[in-house]
């Protein structure tokens, strides 16, 4: 009960959000969050966890990686899960103030990010031009693939964060997104791996 208060309140307020106010919320005494949490970083820590960490779905990557089925079609089932478990009021808006408040907390997400989508998609992206898979992803191929991760989650922050509208079918946004990002892909990283 505590968690999940917890969550709401500082998507809605930002972690600067006093634990007094979090108590008055849910109808208890401040006293009884600290007999939970010892203090209010342990709070927003099991929050981070709950919102971010618990709502990977391991799969994804290993979906990813399954070559039987076209590089399109991965990335763009990818999204379509990933947006409709993170394009959510709490998550994107958490995010939002991690970033804000302790960028170690973003930070370590986006390094998760990273490891568990970027660099892989990096590797198949490689695979599906022809180009070898054997050397770990670089810099620059890491910043394409965040360059997209940023443009299809751009959509959850005009959303939740600047309270814009935004097209109802957003598997078509992502779908158009991804095609933007693959008809260029080949010859980025042909240009990438000869430099």
């Amino acid at each position: 009960m505590i968690v999940d208060e917890a969550i709401r309140f500082f998507a809605e307020v930002g972690f600067e959000g006093q634990t007094r106010a979090l108590a008055e919320r849910l109808g208890v005494t401040q006293p009884l969050l600290y007999r939970y949490f010892p203090d209010k970083d342990a709070l927003i820590e099991r929050v981070y966890q709950e919102v971010f960490m618990n709502s990977w779905d391991p799969a994804w990557t290993g979906e990813l990686r399954d070559r039987s089925l076209p590089l399109r079609e991965r990335i763009i089932r990818f999204y379509r899960s990933y947006t409709r478990c993170h394009f959510r009021f709490v998550q994107v808006r958490l995010f939002m103030y991690a970033g804000l408040k302790d960028p170690a907390l973003a930070s370590r997400y986006l390094e998760f990010i990273r490891d568990n989508l970027f660099v892989p998609l990096c590797l198949e992206l490689r695979a599906d031009a022809g180009l070898p898979v054997d050397l770990p992803a670089g810099e620059y191929e890491i910043e394409c693939a965040a360059a997209l991760h940023g443009a299809i989650t751009y959509i959850g922050v005009r959303r939740w964060v600047y309270h814009v509208e935004v097209p109802e079918d957003t598997d078509r946004v992502v779908a158009n997104a991804v095609d933007s990002f693959l008809n260029g892909m080949s010859a980025t990283l042909r240009s990438i791996s000869s430099t």
